[in-house]
Protein backbone atom coordinates (compact mmCIF):
# COMPACT_ATOMS: atom_id res chain seq x y z
CA UNK A 1 0.00 0.00 0.00
CA UNK A 2 2.98 2.35 0.54
CA UNK A 3 3.58 2.42 -3.23
CA UNK A 4 0.22 4.03 -3.94
CA UNK A 5 0.42 7.13 -6.10
CA UNK A 6 -0.83 10.34 -4.54
CA UNK A 7 -3.66 12.15 -6.34
CA UNK A 8 -5.90 15.04 -5.42
CA UNK A 9 -9.21 13.18 -5.48
CA UNK A 10 -10.91 9.89 -6.21
CA UNK A 11 -14.60 9.83 -7.18
CA UNK A 12 -16.25 6.44 -6.96
CA UNK A 13 -19.58 5.95 -8.74
CA UNK A 14 -22.13 3.31 -9.66
CA UNK A 15 -21.72 4.20 -13.34
CA UNK A 16 -19.29 6.20 -15.41
CA UNK A 17 -20.48 7.18 -18.89
CA UNK A 18 -17.39 8.51 -20.68
CA UNK A 19 -19.08 9.32 -24.07
CA UNK A 20 -15.90 8.21 -25.80
CA UNK A 21 -15.50 5.38 -26.53
CA UNK A 22 -19.11 5.53 -27.72
CA UNK A 23 -21.95 3.63 -26.05
CA UNK A 24 -19.83 2.49 -23.10
CA UNK A 25 -21.12 2.34 -19.52
CA UNK A 26 -18.60 1.45 -16.83
CA UNK A 27 -20.00 -0.15 -13.69
CA UNK A 28 -18.50 0.42 -10.24
CA UNK A 29 -15.62 2.52 -11.50
CA UNK A 30 -13.72 5.50 -10.15
CA UNK A 31 -12.13 8.62 -11.62
CA UNK A 32 -8.76 9.72 -10.26
CA UNK A 33 -8.21 13.49 -10.50
CA UNK A 34 -4.88 15.24 -10.16
CA UNK A 35 -3.98 18.86 -10.88
CA UNK A 36 -7.33 19.44 -12.51
CA UNK A 37 -7.01 16.57 -14.99
CA UNK A 38 -8.45 13.08 -15.25
CA UNK A 39 -5.53 10.91 -14.17
CA UNK A 40 -7.22 7.53 -14.50
CA UNK A 41 -10.55 5.71 -14.85
CA UNK A 42 -10.57 2.22 -13.38
CA UNK A 43 -12.59 -0.24 -11.28
CA UNK A 44 -13.17 0.89 -7.72
CA UNK A 45 -11.45 -2.22 -6.36
CA UNK A 46 -8.27 -1.33 -8.23
CA UNK A 47 -8.43 2.40 -7.56
CA UNK A 48 -8.00 2.06 -3.80
CA UNK A 49 -4.94 -0.13 -4.32
CA UNK A 50 -3.29 2.10 -6.92
CA UNK A 51 -3.99 5.62 -5.62
CA UNK A 52 -3.71 7.54 -2.37
CA UNK A 53 -6.17 10.43 -2.72
CA UNK A 54 -6.32 13.53 -0.56
CA UNK A 55 -10.10 13.20 -0.82
CA UNK A 56 -12.37 10.30 -1.69
CA UNK A 57 -16.00 10.82 -2.62
CA UNK A 58 -18.23 7.76 -2.85
CA UNK A 59 -21.35 8.28 -4.98
CA UNK A 60 -22.85 4.82 -4.80
CA UNK A 61 -26.17 5.74 -6.48
CA UNK A 62 -24.79 8.08 -9.12
CA UNK A 63 -23.72 8.29 -12.74
CA UNK A 64 -20.75 10.41 -13.74
CA UNK A 65 -20.90 12.03 -17.16
CA UNK A 66 -18.85 14.69 -18.92
CA UNK A 67 -20.01 18.15 -17.95
CA UNK A 68 -22.75 19.37 -20.29
CA UNK A 69 -21.77 21.99 -22.87
CA UNK A 70 -24.26 24.74 -23.71
CA UNK A 71 -23.24 25.57 -27.28
CA UNK A 72 -25.32 28.73 -27.59
CA UNK A 73 -26.64 31.20 -25.07
CA UNK A 74 -26.90 34.86 -24.16
CA UNK A 75 -26.20 34.40 -20.46
CA UNK A 76 -26.90 37.92 -19.21
CA UNK A 77 -30.42 37.78 -20.68
CA UNK A 78 -31.48 35.79 -17.62
CA UNK A 79 -32.36 39.24 -16.26
CA UNK A 80 -35.02 39.46 -19.00
CA UNK A 81 -36.49 36.02 -18.38
CA UNK A 82 -40.21 36.15 -19.11
CA UNK A 83 -40.14 39.86 -20.01
CA UNK A 84 -41.99 39.54 -23.33
CA UNK A 85 -43.29 36.05 -23.96
CA UNK A 86 -45.49 34.56 -26.67
CA UNK A 87 -44.34 36.91 -29.46
CA UNK A 88 -42.77 36.25 -32.88
CA UNK A 89 -39.00 36.76 -33.08
CA UNK A 90 -38.76 40.09 -34.89
CA UNK A 91 -41.55 41.73 -32.85
CA UNK A 92 -39.99 40.32 -29.68
CA UNK A 93 -36.61 41.83 -30.65
CA UNK A 94 -37.73 45.16 -32.10
CA UNK A 95 -40.48 46.08 -29.65
CA UNK A 96 -39.20 44.65 -26.40
CA UNK A 97 -35.69 43.18 -26.17
CA UNK A 98 -33.65 45.77 -28.07
CA UNK A 99 -35.37 48.76 -26.40
CA UNK A 100 -34.82 47.20 -22.96
CA UNK A 101 -31.17 46.55 -23.79
CA UNK A 102 -30.65 50.14 -24.92
CA UNK A 103 -32.03 51.42 -21.63
CA UNK A 104 -30.49 49.01 -19.16
CA UNK A 105 -27.60 46.93 -20.48
CA UNK A 106 -24.21 47.96 -19.13
CA UNK A 107 -21.19 46.20 -17.67
CA UNK A 108 -22.87 45.63 -14.28
CA UNK A 109 -26.06 44.29 -15.88
CA UNK A 110 -24.00 41.73 -17.81
CA UNK A 111 -21.95 40.77 -14.76
CA UNK A 112 -25.03 40.25 -12.58
CA UNK A 113 -27.04 38.52 -15.29
CA UNK A 114 -24.21 36.21 -16.26
CA UNK A 115 -23.49 35.23 -12.67
CA UNK A 116 -27.17 34.38 -12.28
CA UNK A 117 -26.94 32.29 -15.45
CA UNK A 118 -23.76 30.58 -14.25
CA UNK A 119 -25.51 29.58 -11.02
CA UNK A 120 -28.44 28.13 -12.96
CA UNK A 121 -26.17 26.31 -15.39
CA UNK A 122 -23.88 24.84 -12.73
CA UNK A 123 -26.88 23.56 -10.77
CA UNK A 124 -28.05 21.94 -14.01
CA UNK A 125 -24.79 20.12 -14.71
CA UNK A 126 -23.42 22.53 -17.34
CA UNK A 127 -19.65 23.02 -17.14
CA UNK A 128 -19.08 25.11 -20.30
CA UNK A 129 -21.15 27.67 -22.19
CA UNK A 130 -20.70 29.53 -25.46
CA UNK A 131 -21.88 33.10 -25.04
CA UNK A 132 -22.89 35.95 -27.32
CA UNK A 133 -23.68 39.26 -25.67
CA UNK A 134 -22.61 42.83 -25.06
CA UNK A 135 -19.90 43.79 -22.54
CA UNK A 136 -18.19 40.39 -22.89
CA UNK A 137 -15.53 41.28 -20.32
CA UNK A 138 -18.26 41.17 -17.70
CA UNK A 139 -19.16 37.70 -18.95
CA UNK A 140 -15.53 36.66 -18.62
CA UNK A 141 -15.37 38.01 -15.06
CA UNK A 142 -18.59 36.18 -14.14
CA UNK A 143 -17.27 32.89 -15.52
CA UNK A 144 -13.98 33.25 -13.66
CA UNK A 145 -15.71 34.10 -10.38
CA UNK A 146 -18.04 31.10 -10.67
CA UNK A 147 -15.39 28.66 -11.88
CA UNK A 148 -17.31 27.60 -14.99
CA UNK A 149 -15.70 27.23 -18.42
CA UNK A 150 -16.81 29.76 -21.04
CA UNK A 151 -16.30 30.55 -24.70
CA UNK A 152 -16.60 34.33 -24.73
CA UNK A 153 -18.29 35.80 -27.78
CA UNK A 154 -16.57 38.82 -29.30
CA UNK A 155 -19.90 40.24 -30.41
CA UNK A 156 -20.18 42.29 -33.60
CA UNK A 157 -23.26 44.09 -34.90
CA UNK A 158 -23.61 46.91 -37.42
CA UNK A 159 -25.48 49.42 -35.28
CA UNK A 160 -24.46 51.34 -32.17
CA UNK A 161 -25.33 50.17 -28.69
CA UNK A 162 -24.21 51.29 -25.23
CA UNK A 163 -21.31 48.81 -25.64
CA UNK A 164 -19.82 49.97 -28.96
CA UNK A 165 -20.33 52.61 -31.64
CA UNK A 166 -19.79 50.67 -34.87
CA UNK A 167 -18.45 47.37 -36.25
CA UNK A 168 -14.82 48.44 -35.97
CA UNK A 169 -15.34 49.41 -32.35
CA UNK A 170 -16.94 46.03 -31.55
CA UNK A 171 -14.05 44.20 -33.17
CA UNK A 172 -11.36 46.30 -31.48
CA UNK A 173 -12.92 45.80 -28.05
CA UNK A 174 -13.34 42.06 -28.62
CA UNK A 175 -9.75 41.57 -29.74
CA UNK A 176 -8.44 43.63 -26.83
CA UNK A 177 -10.44 41.43 -24.45
CA UNK A 178 -9.05 38.27 -26.04
CA UNK A 179 -5.49 39.57 -25.65
CA UNK A 180 -6.16 40.33 -21.98
CA UNK A 181 -7.65 36.96 -21.01
CA UNK A 182 -6.37 34.46 -23.57
CA UNK A 183 -4.13 32.69 -21.05
CA UNK A 184 -6.92 32.03 -18.55
CA UNK A 185 -7.52 28.27 -18.46
CA UNK A 186 -11.32 28.68 -18.13
CA UNK A 187 -11.77 30.95 -21.14
CA UNK A 188 -11.70 30.63 -24.91
CA UNK A 189 -12.92 33.13 -27.49
CA UNK A 190 -15.21 33.14 -30.54
CA UNK A 191 -16.08 35.87 -33.00
CA UNK A 192 -19.80 36.45 -32.57
CA UNK A 193 -21.40 38.38 -35.44
CA UNK A 194 -25.04 38.51 -34.43
CA UNK A 195 -26.81 37.48 -37.65
CA UNK A 196 -26.85 38.11 -41.42
CA UNK A 197 -29.59 40.71 -41.04
CA UNK A 198 -27.55 42.81 -38.57
CA UNK A 199 -24.04 42.38 -40.02
CA UNK A 200 -22.85 43.67 -43.41
CA UNK A 201 -20.64 41.90 -45.94
CA UNK A 202 -17.84 44.35 -45.14
CA UNK A 203 -18.01 43.45 -41.46
CA UNK A 204 -18.18 39.72 -42.17
CA UNK A 205 -15.04 40.09 -44.34
CA UNK A 206 -13.17 41.74 -41.48
CA UNK A 207 -14.28 38.99 -39.10
CA UNK A 208 -13.15 36.31 -41.55
CA UNK A 209 -9.70 37.87 -41.80
CA UNK A 210 -9.23 37.90 -38.03
CA UNK A 211 -10.79 34.45 -37.54
CA UNK A 212 -8.39 32.89 -40.04
CA UNK A 213 -5.40 34.63 -38.47
CA UNK A 214 -6.35 33.49 -34.96
CA UNK A 215 -7.94 30.13 -35.92
CA UNK A 216 -10.97 31.17 -33.87
CA UNK A 217 -14.57 29.95 -34.22
CA UNK A 218 -17.23 32.20 -35.73
CA UNK A 219 -20.51 31.91 -33.85
CA UNK A 220 -23.62 33.36 -35.54
CA UNK A 221 -27.40 32.96 -35.83
CA UNK A 222 -28.25 31.49 -39.22
CA UNK A 223 -31.46 30.35 -40.94
CA UNK A 224 -33.46 30.79 -37.74
CA UNK A 225 -36.69 32.06 -39.33
CA UNK A 226 -38.34 32.36 -42.71
CA UNK A 227 -38.32 36.14 -42.26
CA UNK A 228 -34.52 36.10 -41.97
CA UNK A 229 -34.27 34.19 -45.23
CA UNK A 230 -36.75 36.52 -46.96
CA UNK A 231 -34.86 39.63 -45.81
CA UNK A 232 -31.57 38.20 -47.09
CA UNK A 233 -33.10 37.27 -50.45
CA UNK A 234 -34.51 40.78 -50.84
CA UNK A 235 -31.24 42.50 -49.91
CA UNK A 236 -28.66 40.26 -51.58
CA UNK A 237 -30.53 37.92 -53.93
CA UNK A 238 -29.36 34.77 -52.14
CA UNK A 239 -30.28 32.81 -49.01
CA UNK A 240 -28.12 33.46 -45.91
CA UNK A 241 -26.07 30.25 -46.08
CA UNK A 242 -25.17 30.86 -49.71
CA UNK A 243 -24.16 34.40 -48.79
CA UNK A 244 -21.89 32.98 -46.09
CA UNK A 245 -20.40 30.64 -48.69
CA UNK A 246 -19.75 33.52 -51.09
CA UNK A 247 -18.03 35.45 -48.30
CA UNK A 248 -15.83 32.45 -47.42
CA UNK A 249 -17.28 31.96 -43.95
CA UNK A 250 -18.32 28.33 -44.35
CA UNK A 251 -15.57 26.33 -42.65
CA UNK A 252 -14.90 23.98 -39.69
CA UNK A 253 -14.68 27.15 -37.56
CA UNK A 254 -18.30 28.14 -38.21
CA UNK A 255 -20.85 27.50 -35.45
CA UNK A 256 -24.21 28.11 -37.14
CA UNK A 257 -26.96 28.60 -34.56
CA UNK A 258 -30.50 27.30 -35.21
CA UNK A 259 -30.31 26.28 -38.91
CA UNK A 260 -34.05 25.58 -38.90
CA UNK A 261 -35.03 26.20 -42.52
CA UNK A 262 -32.66 24.31 -44.82
CA UNK A 263 -32.84 22.82 -48.28
CA UNK A 264 -31.18 19.50 -49.08
CA UNK A 265 -28.46 21.45 -50.88
CA UNK A 266 -27.81 23.60 -47.79
CA UNK A 267 -27.52 20.49 -45.61
CA UNK A 268 -24.90 19.18 -48.02
CA UNK A 269 -23.11 22.53 -47.90
CA UNK A 270 -22.88 22.33 -44.11
CA UNK A 271 -21.30 18.90 -44.46
CA UNK A 272 -19.02 19.89 -47.34
CA UNK A 273 -17.46 22.68 -45.29
CA UNK A 274 -17.47 20.76 -41.97
CA UNK A 275 -19.55 23.40 -40.21
CA UNK A 276 -20.96 22.83 -36.74
CA UNK A 277 -24.58 23.43 -35.77
CA UNK A 278 -25.91 24.67 -32.42
CA UNK A 279 -29.38 23.13 -32.14
CA UNK A 280 -31.73 25.02 -29.76
CA UNK A 281 -35.00 23.07 -29.78
CA UNK A 282 -36.78 24.86 -26.90
CA UNK A 283 -36.13 28.34 -28.28
CA UNK A 284 -37.07 27.27 -31.80
CA UNK A 285 -40.36 25.92 -30.50
CA UNK A 286 -41.19 28.83 -28.18
CA UNK A 287 -40.57 31.46 -30.87
CA UNK A 288 -42.39 29.28 -33.43
CA UNK A 289 -39.29 29.36 -35.64
CA UNK A 290 -39.72 25.73 -36.66
CA UNK A 291 -38.04 22.35 -36.22
CA UNK A 292 -34.48 21.99 -37.47
CA UNK A 293 -33.73 18.96 -39.69
CA UNK A 294 -31.23 17.59 -37.21
CA UNK A 295 -31.35 13.93 -38.18
CA UNK A 296 -30.70 14.87 -41.83
CA UNK A 297 -27.72 16.98 -40.78
CA UNK A 298 -26.33 14.19 -38.60
CA UNK A 299 -26.91 11.60 -41.34
CA UNK A 300 -24.81 13.82 -43.62
CA UNK A 301 -22.03 13.76 -41.00
CA UNK A 302 -22.50 17.32 -39.71
CA UNK A 303 -21.35 17.98 -36.15
CA UNK A 304 -24.41 19.05 -34.12
CA UNK A 305 -24.29 20.28 -30.53
CA UNK A 306 -27.04 21.54 -28.24
CA UNK A 307 -27.73 24.99 -26.84
CA UNK A 308 -30.38 26.60 -24.70
CA UNK A 309 -30.35 30.05 -26.31
CA UNK A 310 -30.98 32.85 -23.80
CA UNK A 311 -33.37 32.62 -20.88
CA UNK A 312 -35.40 35.46 -22.44
CA UNK A 313 -36.48 33.13 -25.26
CA UNK A 314 -36.40 29.69 -23.65
CA UNK A 315 -36.94 30.42 -20.58
CA UNK A 316 -34.58 27.91 -18.95
CA UNK A 317 -30.87 27.20 -19.22
CA UNK A 318 -31.62 23.50 -18.96
CA UNK A 319 -29.62 21.08 -21.07
CA UNK A 320 -31.57 18.05 -19.84
CA UNK A 321 -34.68 19.60 -21.36
CA UNK A 322 -32.80 20.28 -24.62
CA UNK A 323 -31.60 16.66 -24.80
CA UNK A 324 -35.08 15.27 -24.32
CA UNK A 325 -36.69 17.66 -26.79
CA UNK A 326 -33.98 17.09 -29.40
CA UNK A 327 -34.57 13.35 -29.27
CA UNK A 328 -38.36 13.53 -29.32
CA UNK A 329 -38.59 16.13 -32.09
CA UNK A 330 -36.26 14.14 -34.30
CA UNK A 331 -38.35 11.00 -33.83
CA UNK A 332 -41.71 12.61 -34.52
CA UNK A 333 -40.55 14.57 -37.57
CA UNK A 334 -38.93 11.48 -39.10
CA UNK A 335 -41.64 9.02 -38.11
CA UNK A 336 -38.99 6.66 -36.72
CA UNK A 337 -38.53 5.80 -33.06
CA UNK A 338 -34.90 4.80 -33.60
CA UNK A 339 -33.93 8.28 -34.82
CA UNK A 340 -31.43 10.05 -32.55
CA UNK A 341 -30.99 7.42 -29.79
CA UNK A 342 -30.11 8.48 -26.28
CA UNK A 343 -26.35 7.88 -26.50
CA UNK A 344 -26.18 10.09 -29.60
CA UNK A 345 -28.08 12.90 -27.88
CA UNK A 346 -25.75 12.75 -24.86
CA UNK A 347 -22.81 13.10 -27.23
CA UNK A 348 -24.47 16.14 -28.81
CA UNK A 349 -24.72 17.72 -25.34
CA UNK A 350 -21.08 17.05 -24.50
CA UNK A 351 -18.36 16.07 -26.97
CA UNK A 352 -20.01 17.54 -30.07
CA UNK A 353 -20.24 20.91 -28.37
CA UNK A 354 -16.62 20.72 -27.30
CA UNK A 355 -15.53 19.86 -30.83
CA UNK A 356 -17.51 22.78 -32.25
CA UNK A 357 -15.66 25.15 -29.91
CA UNK A 358 -12.25 23.66 -30.73
CA UNK A 359 -12.08 22.27 -27.18
CA UNK A 360 -12.45 18.57 -27.94
CA UNK A 361 -8.95 17.79 -26.76
CA UNK A 362 -9.66 19.49 -23.44
CA UNK A 363 -13.23 18.59 -22.46
CA UNK A 364 -16.44 16.93 -23.64
CA UNK A 365 -15.69 13.35 -22.60
CA UNK A 366 -14.32 11.53 -19.57
CA UNK A 367 -10.94 10.64 -21.03
CA UNK A 368 -7.57 10.29 -19.34
CA UNK A 369 -5.60 13.49 -19.82
CA UNK A 370 -8.62 15.75 -20.31
CA UNK A 371 -9.81 18.36 -17.85
CA UNK A 372 -11.85 16.98 -14.98
CA UNK A 373 -15.12 18.59 -16.10
CA UNK A 374 -17.61 16.19 -14.55
CA UNK A 375 -21.29 16.11 -13.65
CA UNK A 376 -22.80 13.64 -11.18
CA UNK A 377 -26.46 12.62 -11.40
CA UNK A 378 -28.16 11.00 -8.41
CA UNK A 379 -30.15 7.97 -9.57
CA UNK A 380 -31.67 7.25 -6.16
CA UNK A 381 -34.55 9.65 -6.86
CA UNK A 382 -37.96 8.11 -7.52
CA UNK A 383 -38.18 9.56 -11.04
CA UNK A 384 -35.11 7.51 -12.00
CA UNK A 385 -36.25 4.24 -10.44
CA UNK A 386 -36.00 1.52 -11.65
CA UNK A 387 -33.07 1.91 -14.03
CA UNK A 388 -32.34 -0.59 -16.79
CA UNK A 389 -30.25 1.78 -18.92
CA UNK A 390 -28.63 4.86 -17.33
CA UNK A 391 -27.97 6.57 -20.68
CA UNK A 392 -31.64 6.28 -21.62
CA UNK A 393 -32.60 7.72 -18.24
CA UNK A 394 -30.27 10.71 -18.70
CA UNK A 395 -32.13 11.74 -21.85
CA UNK A 396 -35.71 10.63 -21.20
CA UNK A 397 -36.20 10.59 -17.42
CA UNK A 398 -33.59 12.69 -15.62
CA UNK A 399 -33.85 16.41 -14.98
CA UNK A 400 -31.48 19.05 -13.75
CA UNK A 401 -32.96 18.55 -10.26
CA UNK A 402 -31.13 15.19 -10.20
CA UNK A 403 -27.69 16.81 -10.56
CA UNK A 404 -25.80 16.55 -7.28
CA UNK A 405 -22.16 17.47 -7.95
CA UNK A 406 -20.26 19.40 -10.61
CA UNK A 407 -16.52 19.81 -11.17
CA UNK A 408 -14.63 22.03 -13.62
CA UNK A 409 -10.87 21.57 -13.89
CA UNK A 410 -11.20 19.26 -10.88
CA UNK A 411 -12.68 22.03 -8.73
CA UNK A 412 -16.03 21.25 -7.15
CA UNK A 413 -18.55 23.96 -8.05
CA UNK A 414 -21.62 22.08 -6.78
CA UNK A 415 -21.53 19.90 -3.68
CA UNK A 416 -24.67 17.99 -2.73
CA UNK A 417 -26.70 20.47 -4.83
CA UNK A 418 -25.16 23.49 -3.08
CA UNK A 419 -23.16 26.11 -4.99
CA UNK A 420 -19.63 26.49 -3.66
CA UNK A 421 -18.46 29.59 -5.57
CA UNK A 422 -21.56 31.79 -5.83
CA UNK A 423 -23.79 33.27 -3.13
CA UNK A 424 -27.37 32.43 -4.06
CA UNK A 425 -28.96 34.98 -1.72
CA UNK A 426 -26.78 37.77 -3.10
CA UNK A 427 -27.67 36.79 -6.66
CA UNK A 428 -31.37 36.88 -5.85
CA UNK A 429 -30.99 40.31 -4.23
CA UNK A 430 -29.20 41.81 -7.25
CA UNK A 431 -31.71 40.21 -9.61
CA UNK A 432 -34.61 41.84 -7.75
CA UNK A 433 -33.01 45.28 -8.20
CA UNK A 434 -32.77 44.77 -11.97
CA UNK A 435 -36.28 43.38 -12.14
CA UNK A 436 -37.70 46.50 -10.50
CA UNK A 437 -35.78 48.82 -12.85
CA UNK A 438 -36.79 46.94 -16.00
CA UNK A 439 -40.41 46.55 -14.93
CA UNK A 440 -40.70 50.27 -14.25
CA UNK A 441 -39.42 51.29 -17.68
CA UNK A 442 -41.48 48.59 -19.42
CA UNK A 443 -44.67 50.05 -17.90
CA UNK A 444 -43.68 53.56 -19.03
CA UNK A 445 -43.07 52.44 -22.61
CA UNK A 446 -46.43 50.65 -22.73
Amino acid sequence: MSNREEVDALIEAKWIIPVEPAEIVLNQHAIAIDQGLIKDILPITEASQRYKPQQTLTLSDHALIPGLINLHTHAAMTLMRGLADDLPLMKWLNKHIWPTENQHVNAQFVLDGTQLACAEMIKGGITCFNDMYFFPESCAKAAISSGIRAAIGMIVIDFPTPYASDADDYLAKGLELRDKYQHNSLLSFCFAPHAPYTVSDKTFNSILTYAEQLDAPVHTHLHETRDEIRINLESSGVRPLERMQQLGLLSPNLIAVHMVHLTDYEIKLAHQYNCSIAHCPSSNMKLASGIAPISSLINQGVNVGLGTDGAASNNRLDMFEEMRLAALLAKVTNGRADTLPAHQVLKMATLNGANALGLGQLTGSLTIGKAADITAINFSHLNLTPCYDPVSHLVYAAGRENVSHVWVNGRMLLEDKQLTTLNQAELQYRTTIWQERIAATSKQSN
